[in-house]
C-alpha cells in the first residue's frame, strides 16, 4: 500500500489525520513514535535547521534528500511542503517526479510567487500568482504523479496576503477544478475566525487542511464540528520545541558552570542509542563480523 493510500484510509477512517512538522530523520522517528497520522516535511523548519530564513533560499535537493531520508527512518506518509514548487509548471513536474519516487505521500503548492516570504512574518512581501497561472501548476502535478493516491495539495495564501475571503473562495474552487485533492486555508490572524468562515462557506468537494499556528485554540474538538477540515498540520512545533529545549539547557548549563545539575532532566545517552537503533547493529555484528 503506498504511504498517499495511507493517508487517504486515515482520513476516511478517523475523519481528520494529523499532521506534525519534522525537519530530520530523528524528529520523523519522533513524530512516529508519538503516534501521529503524518509528516509534514517542513520548508520553514529545515530553513530554520540550516540557519537560513524561509525565503526560497533552502533549495530542492537540500529539501528533496531530508524527505528520502525522513522516509527511510519512518513509515508514516509524508506531505512535502515544496513551497511555490521551486519554479513555474515545468519545475512542478520534475518536483512531483522526484518526491514520489523519494517515498512522499503528498506534495504541497502555495500560489506566492518565487522567491516565496514566509507566511507568519510582519510585513512580509505577499504577490501571489494569477489564478490561471497556479492552475497550470497543480494540472501538471497531476498529470505527472504515477501513484493515483499520491496527493496534489494546493495552498492558497489569500487570507494571508489580505485579499478576504471571496478571493481565498474562489482561488480553492478554481485549484480544486485544476485537479487538486486538498486545499489548504492558511491565515495569520491571532483567532481562527476567518479560517472558520472561510470553512463554513467553502461548498467544493476537496477536504481544508489547516495549520493553526497563529491560533492555537482550534483544537480538534472546534475542527470537528465545522466537519470539512480532513487534515491539521502542526506546522512548526518540532522546530519550535527543539529551540526551547536547547536554549534552557545551554543556559542552565553556563549559569551552574557545567552539566552536573542538568543532566538528570535529560534523556539518557541510552535512549539516542535506542533511536539509532544500536541494538541491530549490535545483532549484525555478532551475526555477520568473524
Amino acid at each position: 500500500m503506498s504511504r498517499g493510500r495511507i493517508l487517504k484510509d486515515v482520513i476516511a477512517r478517523n475523519g481528520l489525520a494529523h499532521v506534525m512538522a519534522a525537519h530530520s530523520p530523528l524528529s520523523a522517528r519522533l513524530v512516529e513514535e508519538a503516534g501521529f497520522d503524518g509528516i509534514w516535511a517542513s520548508g520553514f523548519e529545515l530553513s530554520a535547521l540550516y540557519g537560513l530564513p524561509d525565503v526560497s533560499l533552502v533549495s530542492m535537493t537540500q529539501h528533496l534528500d531530508m524527505v528520502r531520508a525522513m522516509a527511510e527512518q519512518s513509515s508514516l506518509p509524508i506531505i512535502a511542503d515544496i513551497d511555490t514548487g521551486f519554479g513555474n509548471a515545468l519545475n512542478i513536474i520534475h518536483a512531483v517526479r522526484q518526491y514520489e519516487r523519494a517515498g512522499a505521500a503528498a506534495v504541497a503548492v502555495e500560489d506566492k510567487t518565487f522567491p516565496k516570504v514566509t507566511s507568519l512574518v510582519a510585513d512580509g512581501r505577499r504577490e501571489l500568482l494569477r489564478v490561471e497561472e497556479f492552475q497550470g501548476k497543480i494540472r501538471a502535478a497531476v498529470a505527472t504523479r504515477t501513484d493515483p493516491d499520491f496527493l496534489v495539495i494546493a495552498r492558497t495564501e489569500a487570507l494571508i496576503a489580505g485579499l478576504g475571503e471571496m478571493e481565498a473562495l474562489n482561488r480553492a474552487a478554481a485549484y480544486e477544478a485544476a485537479g487538486a485533492d486538498l486545499i489548504v486555508i492558511h491565515s495569520k490572524q491571532k483567532t481562527a475566525d476567518e479560517v472558520e468562515s472561510f470553512v463554513r462557506g467553502w461548498t467544493g468537494k476537496a477536504g481544508v487542511v489547516v495549520i493553526p499556528t497563529a491560533y492555537p485554540e482550534m483544537n480538534e474538538e472546534r475542527i470537528k464540528a465545522l466537519g470539512k477540515i480532513t487534515v491539521v498540520i502542526y506546522g512548526n512545533h518540532a522546530l519550535r520545541a527543539s529551540v526551547t529545549a536547547m536554549k534552557d539547557v545551554f543556559a542552565r548549563i553556563v549559569r551552574d558552570r557545567g552539566i552536573h545539575h542538568v543532566d538528570k532532566d535529560l534523556v539518557p545517552v541510552t535512549e539516542i542509542f535506542r533511536l539509532q537503533k544500536m541494538d541491530e547493529v549490535k545483532a549484525y555484528e555478532k551475526k555477520f563480523l568473524a
